[in-house]
C-alpha cells in the first residue's frame, strides 16, 4: 500500500474516534509529554491502535496521541515520538507529521531534549530553534515523491517560522522565562558523541544537538506547515570538558525543567493568532 493510502487510513481511523479538527500539532519530546495531560476534553489513542503508526520504544515516551483543546486552540499532541535509531525508516519516523497535516494541522510545535554545545547555555535552559543542521546522514524525502504531500524539491529557506519565533519571544517575556536561541544539529544516534565530534559540531555552527526533530521539520516543510521548535537543554556537550552521560540524567533534567516548559508552551499557544 502506498504511503498516501496508509496516511489516509490512519486519518480515517482517528476521525472515527473524535470530532476534533486540530489546527496545531505538538510533538512532545523526552520527559516533556505531560503537557498533553493538560489538554481539555481529550481523546486519547495508543499508537499501537492507529493503523500504520510505529510504537515508541524509548523510556520517557508514553506512546499516545491526544486530541482536544489547549489554551482555546484545537490541538493534536504526540506524547512521545519515533527515532531513526530505533530501527524505523525515516518515512515511519515522520508518518505522524503527515497524518497531522491531513487532519487539518497548519502549525507544528516540535520539542525535544538536547545537549548544549554553546558555552553560554546551561542545563535546564530552553532554546528557540532558529535553524538546523541535518547530520543524520539521510533525508525523509528520499524515494518517490507523492505530489499530494508536497513538491519534489521543497524550499527550506525558512524551516522554522520567523513569525512564530517572534510570538515565542514575546510569550517568554510575558511569563518570565529566559529563552536561548540557536541552531540545532540533528544526528542519528543512538550513541552520544565523542569529544572530537562535538568540537566539529560547534565549529559547524551548532548550539545544541539531539537525535530527533530534523526529519519531522523537513516533512512539515514539505507539506507546507509552519514550524516552531523549542529544545530543552538537559546536559552540556562541550568537547573539551565532556563527562560521561546517561539517558537517565537527560530525563531527570527534562523533568525538572517541565514546569517552565509547560508554562511557556501554553502561553505561546494562547498568543498565537
Amino acid at each position: 500500500m502506498s504511503l498516501l493510502n496508509q496516511v489516509r487510513d490512519a486519518v480515517d481511523f482517528i476521525r472515527t474516534k473524535t470530532a476534533i479538527e486540530p489546527e496545531i500539532g505538538l510533538i512532545l519530546g523526552s520527559g516533556l509529554g505531560e503537557l498533553a495531560d493538560e489538554i481539555q476534553n481529550p481523546t486519547v489513542l495508543d499508537y499501537r491502535d492507529i493503523p500504520y503508526f510505529p510504537v515508541s520504544t524509548v523510556p520517557g515516551h508514553a506512546g499516545r496521541l491526544v486530541l482536544g483543546e489547549l489554551e482555546g486552540k484545537k490541538v493534536v499532541a504526540m506524547q512521545g515520538r519515533f527515532h531513526y535509531y530505533e530501527g524505523y525508516s525515516m518515512q515511519q519516523v515522520t508518518f505522524p507529521v503527515r497524518v497531522m497535516k491531513m487532519l487539518g494541522v497548519k502549525t507544528l510545535v516540535v520539542t525535544n531534549a538536547c545537549g548544549g554545545i554553546n558555552r553560554h547555555f546551561k542545563p535546564g535552559d530552553l532554546m528557540l530553534i532558529q535553524d538546523h543542521l541535518n547530520l543524520t546522514g539521510t533525508n525523509p524525502l528520499i524515494g518517490p515523491n507523492e505530489e499530494a504531500f508536497g513538491p519534489r524539491f521543497p524550499d527550506m529557506s525558512e524551516p522554522y517560522s520567523k513569525a512564530l519565533q517572534e510570538v515565542a519571544v514575546r510569550s517568554a517575556e510575558a511569563v518570565g522565562v529566559e529563552l536561548q536561541k540557536g541552531v540545532y544539529a540533528g544526528i542519528s544516534g543512538p550513541s552520544f558523541m565523542t569529544p572530537a565530534e562535538l568540537i566539529m559540531l560547534r565549529n559547524l555552527g551548532a548550539d545544541a544537538l539531539g537525535m530527533s526533530t530534523v526529519p519531522e521539520v523537513i516533512v512539515a516543510n514539505h507539506m507546507g506547515m509552519d514550524v516552531l521548535g523549542i529544545a530543552c537543554v538537559t546536559d552540556m556537550a562541550i568537547g573539551e570538558e565532556l563527562e560521561p552521560l546517561t539517558h537517565e540524567q537527560v530525563m531527570r533534567v527534562a523533568r525538572e525543567t517541565k514546569p517552565k516548559f509547560i508554562k511557556l508552551v501554553k502561553r505561546i499557544l494562547h498568543d498565537m493568532e
